[in-house]
Protein backbone atom coordinates (compact mmCIF):
# COMPACT_ATOMS: atom_id res chain seq x y z
CA UNK A 1 0.00 0.00 0.00
CA UNK A 2 0.99 3.77 -0.67
CA UNK A 3 1.63 5.70 2.22
CA UNK A 4 -0.48 8.67 2.92
CA UNK A 5 2.28 11.68 2.11
CA UNK A 6 2.95 9.62 -1.44
CA UNK A 7 0.01 9.98 -1.85
CA UNK A 8 -1.08 13.70 -1.19
CA UNK A 9 2.09 14.38 -3.50
CA UNK A 10 1.04 12.13 -6.89
CA UNK A 11 -1.97 14.48 -5.97
CA UNK A 12 -0.44 17.36 -6.10
CA UNK A 13 1.57 17.08 -9.09
CA UNK A 14 -1.13 15.81 -10.89
CA UNK A 15 -3.22 19.19 -10.24
CA UNK A 16 0.10 21.54 -10.78
CA UNK A 17 0.20 19.55 -13.88
CA UNK A 18 -3.73 20.11 -14.71
CA UNK A 19 -2.65 24.23 -13.79
CA UNK A 20 -0.02 24.24 -15.37
CA UNK A 21 -1.63 23.21 -18.69
CA UNK A 22 -4.31 26.09 -18.21
CA UNK A 23 -1.58 27.98 -18.13
CA UNK A 24 0.00 27.13 -21.35
CA UNK A 25 -3.55 27.28 -23.05
CA UNK A 26 -4.07 31.29 -22.12
CA UNK A 27 -0.57 31.80 -23.73
CA UNK A 28 -1.54 29.87 -26.57
CA UNK A 29 -4.66 31.75 -27.29
CA UNK A 30 -3.36 35.17 -26.02
CA UNK A 31 -2.19 36.67 -29.05
CA UNK A 32 -2.37 40.37 -28.16
CA UNK A 33 0.66 41.09 -25.85
CA UNK A 34 0.96 40.14 -22.46
CA UNK A 35 -1.64 39.04 -20.26
CA UNK A 36 -1.89 40.44 -16.87
CA UNK A 37 -4.93 40.94 -14.42
CA UNK A 38 -4.61 42.84 -11.01
CA UNK A 39 -0.92 42.95 -11.48
CA UNK A 40 0.96 46.08 -13.32
CA UNK A 41 1.60 45.01 -16.87
CA UNK A 42 5.40 44.97 -17.84
CA UNK A 43 7.21 47.80 -19.15
CA UNK A 44 8.03 48.45 -23.01
CA UNK A 45 10.95 47.36 -24.51
CA UNK A 46 14.17 50.01 -25.40
CA UNK A 47 13.34 49.86 -28.95
CA UNK A 48 9.75 50.09 -28.89
CA UNK A 49 9.92 53.31 -26.45
CA UNK A 50 12.45 54.93 -28.73
CA UNK A 51 10.93 53.67 -31.78
CA UNK A 52 7.38 55.61 -30.74
CA UNK A 53 9.30 58.97 -29.31
CA UNK A 54 10.94 59.16 -32.97
CA UNK A 55 7.63 58.20 -34.83
CA UNK A 56 5.79 61.35 -32.36
CA UNK A 57 9.14 63.23 -33.77
CA UNK A 58 8.53 62.84 -36.91
CA UNK A 59 4.88 63.72 -36.97
CA UNK A 60 5.18 66.96 -34.93
CA UNK A 61 7.98 68.11 -37.45
CA UNK A 62 5.46 67.00 -40.28
CA UNK A 63 3.04 69.20 -38.54
CA UNK A 64 4.71 72.19 -37.93
CA UNK A 65 6.93 72.23 -41.25
CA UNK A 66 3.42 72.47 -43.02
CA UNK A 67 2.15 75.08 -41.00
CA UNK A 68 5.66 77.05 -41.63
CA UNK A 69 5.94 76.74 -45.52
CA UNK A 70 2.23 76.33 -46.31
CA UNK A 71 0.44 79.08 -43.93
CA UNK A 72 -2.71 78.83 -46.55
CA UNK A 73 -3.92 75.44 -44.92
CA UNK A 74 -4.55 77.54 -41.54
CA UNK A 75 -5.32 81.01 -42.88
CA UNK A 76 -7.21 80.29 -45.65
CA UNK A 77 -5.95 80.89 -50.10
CA UNK A 78 -7.72 84.12 -49.99
CA UNK A 79 -5.62 87.56 -50.21
CA UNK A 80 -5.79 89.70 -47.30
CA UNK A 81 -7.85 92.48 -47.63
CA UNK A 82 -6.47 96.03 -45.91
CA UNK A 83 -9.19 97.40 -44.04
CA UNK A 84 -8.42 100.90 -44.10
CA UNK A 85 -9.14 100.88 -48.20
CA UNK A 86 -12.68 100.30 -47.47
CA UNK A 87 -15.22 102.96 -47.42
CA UNK A 88 -18.12 104.62 -45.54
CA UNK A 89 -20.69 102.90 -47.84
CA UNK A 90 -19.16 99.63 -47.20
CA UNK A 91 -18.92 99.91 -43.68
CA UNK A 92 -22.48 100.89 -43.40
CA UNK A 93 -21.66 104.96 -42.55
CA UNK A 94 -24.06 107.20 -43.47
CA UNK A 95 -22.33 110.86 -45.38
CA UNK A 96 -21.58 113.60 -43.22
CA UNK A 97 -24.43 115.81 -45.38
CA UNK A 98 -27.10 113.50 -43.72
CA UNK A 99 -26.53 115.14 -39.99
CA UNK A 100 -26.10 113.24 -36.65
CA UNK A 101 -27.17 109.75 -36.23
CA UNK A 102 -30.92 110.08 -34.45
CA UNK A 103 -30.55 109.06 -30.53
CA UNK A 104 -32.44 106.36 -29.47
CA UNK A 105 -33.69 106.99 -26.06
CA UNK A 106 -33.82 103.93 -23.61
Amino acid sequence: MLSRPLVSRVLLLRSLKNSADNVKQVKRNGSHGVWSYRVVPPMPSKRATLLAEVLGGFAWWWIFFHIFTEPEHVYGEWPYIDPSTWTDEELGIPPDSQGSLPRINV
